[in-house]
């Protein structure tokens, strides 16, 4: 079995092995990946942390050796938690830029390693064991993420879908989500009402296709509390939802001078940390 890692900021994951096909996903530094299959520019890969597949750009994976990988593998679970940091390292200076969720092997005291590379990163942007998952944490955090721009296939502060923002939220309260919202619209425990739902759930919202009645699940937000709700449609935003759905202020106009709802509640899912 070959493995790979990702030790540039970002990675795209795409569709096709072309620059031009549509990005599915992202890896973020030191997330690695198992290679299914090998072309002289591209490499097909599925990843470790979600099982997602897609093609990665060859020069921008590093191959790695059975050792390596197991290395990789351990070393703690500390993260990032601001939507980005800077580490800098320690055998040339130079700087690289990290993501929020981007795992930090071996860190300890302002330093983490990476095959034997050691980096320097400000502790505030760190967290060595997970939050939890409460009220006033999730508050707290997503207001990091706030205006971050819509980017399909994006998991990263430059840019990040709807699904994607929930992802790599959830992951520093290490809880584990796959990457699509029809997938995590499976997963966790359903919440009959909005009225029993709680601070932390995932609310998933309906699509109404243009060439059927048939509705599928298309978007998801956070809850923050039972009136407001935190998602990426065109940026990650606080809004308002009701029963029925979303309702966006900001699309207010002369026909809707309050504004209109955007989307439409389906379903609400709860997700417990690990013990």
């Amino acid at each position: 079995m070959v493995r790979a890692v990702a030790l540039h900021s970002v990675v795209p994951i795409r569709r096709e092995p072309s620059e031009a096909s549509e990005q599915l996903t992202q890896m973020l530094f030191v997330e690695t990946c198992e290679v299914i299959e090998e072309q002289p520019n591209w490499l097909l890969v599925q990843l470790d942390h979600d099982g997602e597949k897609g093609w990665a750009d060859r020069k921008m994976l590093t191959l790695l050796s059975e050792d390596e990988y197991t290395l990789l593998k351990r070393g703690g679970n500390a993260k990032v938690v601001m939507p980005w940091a800077l580490a800098v390292s320690e055998g040339n200076g130079q700087t690289i830029p990290l993501n929020a969720a981007t795992r930090l092997p071996y860190y300890k005291e302002r330093v983490f390693d990476v095959l034997g590379a050691t980096f320097r990163i400000d502790p505030s942007m760190v967290i060595n064991t997970p939050l939890a998952l409460t009220a006033d944490n999730v508050m707290q955090t997503v207001r990091f993420f706030l205006n971050i721009p819509y980017l399909w296939g994006g998991r990263n502060a430059m840019g990040m879908d709807c699904s994607g923002f929930v992802q790599v939220l959830f992951s520093l309260f290490d809880i584990s989500l796959p990457r699509n919202t029809s997938a995590q619209a499976l997963e966790g425990e359903e919440v009959l009402s909005l009225e029993q739902a709680q601070a932390g759930d995932l609310v998933f919202f309906n699509h109404e296709d243009i060439d059927s009645s048939k509705k599928r699940i298309s978007h998801v937000g956070v809850l923050i509390d039972k009136q407001t709700v935190v998602h990426c449609s065109g940026r990650v935003k606080v809004e308002k939802i009701d029963d029925k759905g979303i309702f966006s202020a900001e699309r207010a106009d002369a026909n809707h001078p309050k504004g209109i709802y955007t989307h439409h509640l389906a379903l609400i899912r709860r997700f417990k940390q690990k013990q």
